[in-house]
């Protein structure tokens, strides 16, 4: 789970960041449009409204130490849902080296897809 931003300029009626989530069980991958002035309790609603809601609660979620998922309403809720959050940690990708490759790859096509429709509008 990690989140993509800087994808376009925008006000709060534009989608500025992606959380991409990937399930490793089917290896695919979850793209959330989303604002990244998000707080926790958006991403929250976020993950439940497309992800618990159509998929079930994941047994273990595997993130970087991003504070939207660490706050106190995280921790409750994942104490809640009975999942375990395990951390990675920066430059050791061992932990979930799979899922780390294809959100990286997924994360530079956004961006330059993203980069190629603002240049694109400057054409037309």
């Amino acid at each position: 789970m990690d989140w993509v931003t800087g994808l376009v300029p925008g006000g709060k009626e534009t989608y500025n960041a992606c959380l991409m989530i990937f399930d490793r069980l089917s290896k695919s991958m979850r793209f959330l449009p989303c604002h990244k002035e998000h707080t926790p309790m958006d991403t929250a609603l976020l993950f439940w409204n497309n992800i618990i809601s159509s998929c079930g609660v994941p047994k273990i979620i595997i993130s970087d130490k991003d504070p939207k998922l660490t706050s106190k309403f995280w921790t409750h809720l994942y104490d809640m849902l009975g999942t375990k959050l395990s951390f990675s940690t920066a430059y050791h990708p061992q932990k979930d080296g799979l899922a780390e490759r294809v959100i990286q790859t997924m994360e530079d096509i956004l961006k330059r897809f993203c980069a190629y429709g603002m240049e694109y509008k400057d054409h037309e």
